[in-house]
């Protein structure tokens, strides 16, 4: 199965937009560093603190940004082989290096989660172990443990990859002219899935069918939609169109203000209540709104205007994008570490200094991922693309 379906006929190369934007690399450690914050508020007692609590409780609308990174990212091959714009990845290329890319990192810092923290190793039976591996935890009942909370979101990421070669084909007629339903599409896959939570899904008890993947799709659907806003640009560009809207969405001091106040509404009962109260279904429902509009707004400026974003280019941000995932991925762990070698009560305060001491802590042994198991996986990636080319030429 797959959107690629015929050979697109070309279009103008000067029409295309950049295929690598480095915004984005530095967006995405943002969002990493957000997620850790998030949870060292919560973990030190801070996100009770009134009003300010709040606020950094809501840092975990980060997720929001990588939920529409992942699909401006993914989607975007499909978007532009829609309009004639080369040839969307087969599912098989697609699926690999989504493993090399996702699965070797996650796996280390399972084994060493389970393995060496001792909250985690004490009730790390045999379920614990294999929902974990499998990124089933959002499934299966208490098994989110010490030092891999945060894994739900990728277990959500993850269906998200299954599920966008159906998505693909489930549009794959919507090519040349009629691209241009495309984007109306996405707005209803939005749409629709906001309802998820009003749903009666039947779940085992201590699983909530809101941490699947149909309640988080307007999150990815904002990334989709701009994918898709991005090659219609391209498109009108090279017809000698500079249509208004572009201008409008690629306002960085506009979009940016506007993220920032569904940021602050969030961070009131329109968004949920605080600390892990479950949330009536009409608060479920705006917080997905709201993270949408997050996402969509600090996304749209970087990939919709070409103007340099320097802080976001700069080396050091690039650098912490790069090592984003690793971040994510052991963030927590170190965190479980930092109260008992540093002697710090947990939930007692001591924000600040928690903080410092994770993101310090964090950041080299992220970099030791991407260096010792993210990248090495996707090169083997790679070479494996060239050595199956290489053979079909040969052949």
């Amino acid at each position: 199965m797959t959107a690629t379906a015929s050979a697109p006929t070309q279009a103008p190369a000067a029409a295309r937009p950049r295929a690598f934007v480095p915004a984005l690399e530095g967006m995405r450690g943002l969002a990493a560093l957000g997620v850790l914050l998030t949870h060292v508020a919560f973990q030190t007692g801070a996100a009770g603190t009134p009003v300010i609590g709040r606020v950094w409780g809501r840092f975990d609308m980060a997720v929001a940004v990588f939920f529409g990174l992942s699909g401006f990212l993914l989607w975007r091959p499909h978007a532009a082989s829609a309009r004639g714009y080369g040839v969307a990845p087969r599912v098989p290329h697609y699926f690999r290096h989504r493993v090399a890319r996702i699965l070797p990192a996650y796996w280390a810092v399972v084994c060493a989660a389970l393995l060496l923290l001792p909250n985690a190793a004490d009730t790390a039976g045999f379920r614990v172990w294999v929902s974990n591996l499998a990124l089933l935890q959002v499934f299966v009942p208490l098994t989110l443990t010490d030092g891999l909370t945060q894994m739900w979101s990728l277990s959500v990421e993850v269906a998200f990859y299954l599920v966008l070669p159906l998505l693909a084909f489930a549009v794959v007629r919507l090519r040349g002219r009629n691209a241009r339903w495309r984007a109306p599409a996405i707005i209803a896959l939005a749409v629709v899935s906001s309802c998820w939570n009003f749903l009666p899904v039947p779940t085992p008890d201590a699983i909530h069918s809101d941490n699947w993947l149909p309640g988080y799709l307007p999150w990815f659907a904002a990334g989709m939609l701009l994918a898709e806003l991005v090659e219609l640009a391209a498109e009108q560009r090279a017809r000698g169109v500079s249509p208004k809207w572009l201008r409008l969405l690629g306002n960085q001091a506009l979009m940016w203000s506007i993220a920032a106040v569904a940021f602050g509404l969030s961070a009131t009962d329109l968004g949920g209540p605080a600390g892990l109260t479950h949330a009536d279904p009409w608060q479920y429902v705006a917080k997905m709104v709201l993270g949408t509009i997050i996402g969509f707004g600090l996304l749209a400026p970087l990939v919709l205007d070409d103007a340099p974003h320097r802080w976001l280019e700069s080396r050091v941000a690039a650098t912490i994008g790069r090592w984003s995932y690793g971040i994510f991925l052991w963030h927590l762990v170190v965190l479980s570490m930092v109260f008992p070698i540093f002697g710090i009560v947990p939930f007692n305060g001591r924000f600040g200094y928690v903080l410092v001491l994770t993101v310090v802590l964090t950041v080299p042994i992220a970099a030791a991922s991407y260096a010792l198991i993210e990248e090495p996986a996707r090169q083997f990636a790679r070479r494996f693309d060239r050595r199956k080319a290489d053979s079909v030429v040969s052949s």
